[in-house]
């Protein structure tokens, strides 16, 4: 009986393993079972297409920093038929976890970006309950594409230059660095709420935005649909952010900031304007603290989550 009790609890836990190649890397979150995988990525570049659908998949970099441990590859809707299918990476399974590594898009980095085709996505995505820590996001148009379940960013690095953190995920970013690559008109946000009733929207929690030369107009986001949610709480903004902080984006014809929520709490910096844009009041902003903004009917709390 004490064996048959030890077979079953080692089956219930994930398995555990070290990859120090793309296809290893792949192969080990294909062989998870149902309780998932702790997956240690040695120092290195992982150039691939990684599809993650399973569920429990915990990705953890075992280099000395993020830098160490590049997942990444040169796809774009243009040569992969659609945004979406420019992901490097897509996390579809839930109960993600990823650390101390990067997700890159390397598709503009010697390429001029053009009106249609440059969207590349480093990371895609749609699982619930997903947690990135010490985590680097590269790319420039599209980088992080947060679209569906909840996602909790903390003390992650995320650049860009058009639209770069975009979808219709409820994501919390917790003392990222956001980093506007250099272009004539850099828009940080592009989230997608579709209806009021949504619960979907991005909020960034004592938050750096920096901005490199060549940065010329930084705005804070434009509404990629017509019930865009965006708050940013006690950050620091630069003074590339410009005045007015958000830009407008019809859909069918039709203004959609009137009926976008956008506003914040306690800018710092001189990109700081409070007297140009939407301020909450301290019970406004309550209701974007974390946990409660994450929580939902499992009362689901990623900080506990390391």
């Amino acid at each position: 009986m004490a064996l048959f009790a030890a077979a079953v609890a080692a089956f219930a836990q994930p398995r555990e393993v070290t990859v120090s190649d793309a296809a290893s890397l792949q192969a080990a979150i294909d062989g998870a079972g149902s309780k998932g995988a702790v997956i240690r990525l040695r120092p290195g570049t992982y150039k691939q297409v990684f599809v993650i659908a399973k569920p429990h998949i915990q990705l953890r970099g075992t280099g000395a920093k993020p830098e160490d441990v590049m997942l990444t590859f040169d796809n774009s809707a243009g040569t992969a038929g659609g945004t979406t299918r420019s992901a490097s990476v897509t996390v579809s399974g839930d109960d993600f976890y990823a650390e101390n590594l990067t997700f890159e898009n390397s598709f503009s980095r010697n390429r001029p970006l053009t009106q249609q085709g440059s969207q590349a996505v480093a990371l895609k995505v749609t699982g619930d309950r997903a947690v990135f820590r010490r985590v680097r996001f590269l790319g420039y148009q599209d980088t992080l594409y947060a679209n569906n379940g909840r996602q909790y960013f903390a003390d992650c690095y995320i650049e860009g230059n058009v639209d770069f953190i975009f979808g219709n995920a409820p994501a919390f970013f917790d003392r990222c660095e956001i980093h506007a690559l250099a272009h004539p008109v850099v828009y940080l946000t592009a989230q997608s709420r579709l209806t009021a009733g949504d619960k979907s929207g991005y909020v960034f929690h004592r938050c750096r935005i920096t901005a490199e030369k060549g940065a010329e107009r930084v705005y804070l986001g434009r509404p990629w649909r017509a019930y865009s949610t965006v708050i940013w709480l006690n950050s620091e903004m630069p003074a590339a952010i410009v005045p007015e902080g958000w830009h407008e984006w019809e859909h069918d014809g039709k203004p959609s900031l009137p009926t976008s929520f956008y506003a914040e709490y306690r800018s710092t910096g001189p990109g700081a304007r409070p007297d140009s844009r939407r301020q909450l009041t301290d019970a406004e902003a309550a209701q974007f603290a974390l946990p409660a903004f994450l929580a939902g009917d499992d009362q689901w709390d990623p900080r506990n989550i390391h």
